[in-house]
């Protein structure tokens, strides 16, 4: 199986055909390649992948359990289209975990600490600016939500509490907020978002924190519910491209 930071980097050239394939089909939910609802056909995936069905049907397992796919009898396997009620949960969610790890990092964080995340906060940005000059769908999207994960996985991880990271990465909630984005196309973040609310982290002033932390989480969040398709029972299958066979 692929190490944690391969898994998180997206990275392909390793471990099992199912763990190439997992990967593969989740950097494309990220790039945006396969939209909200789009079909996941397995023949299909089988034919572009260059695999057989078992590491697809492996790979598709593994992503239903991460809540990035769904599957039906007799209708297939889509990416995720979640209710409106599950992404605002969600953002509640996320809120709760996200403004905790921020208030423990601006008091257990050291000098160096501080300074590598406010060094990772300008390298999201940077990766940002590169992303408003992409098209809205390719393998810039993937590259920043990478780094955007890795970002805010950080700062839980400076927190020093343990069973505050392994819930954020339990309830994935921080590729669940990258595929929202990806859906939302989002292309207006203020300058320096990241740095912003990083300056703020390194502070020392909890509440300051605390407040940049809810701010940034919460930024956007009509916009990307706008996004989320309505589920339609009678159009279960959504497809990626013209011709997207069924399988």
């Amino acid at each position: 199986m692929a190490s944690p930071k391969a898994r998180q980097r997206g990275d392909a050239s390793s471990g099992t055909l199912a763990d190439q394939a997992y990967q593969k089909i989740r950097s494309r939910i990220l790039e945006g390649v396969y939209p909200l609802g789009s079909a996941l056909s397995r023949r299909v995936l089988a034919s572009e992948l260059g695999m057989s069905f078992l590491p697809i049907s492996e790979a598709l397992q593994r992503l239903e359990h991460d809540g990035l796919v769904e599957s039906r009898p007799r209708a297939g396997t889509r990416v995720r289209v979640p209710a409106v009620e599950e992404v605002l949960e969600r953002y509640q969610l996320r809120e709760a975990l996200e403004t905790q790890s921020a208030r423990l990092f601006t008091v257990n964080a050291t000098k160096a600490q501080r300074a590598a995340v406010l060094s990772l906060a300008k390298r999201v940005d940077k990766l940002y600016l590169r992303l408003l000059e992409a098209p809205a769908h390719g393998p810039e999207n993937l590259n920043f939500q990478t780094e955007h994960m890795g970002f805010h996985a950080r700062i839980a991880e400076l927190s020093r509490c343990h069973l505050l990271r392994v819930a954020l990465e339990r309830e994935q909630v921080l590729i669940f907020n990258a595929v929202l984005d990806v859906a939302s196309n989002q292309r207006d973040l203020p300058q320096d978002f990241h740095l912003n609310l990083a300056e703020a982290l390194v502070s020392g002033d909890v509440q300051k924190a605390d407040a940049a932390m809810r701010a940034h989480i919460n930024y956007g969040q009509s916009a990307v519910i706008k996004a989320v398709p309505k589920p339609d029972p009678r159009r279960w299958r959504m497809t990626v491209r013209q011709g997207n066979s069924k399988g």
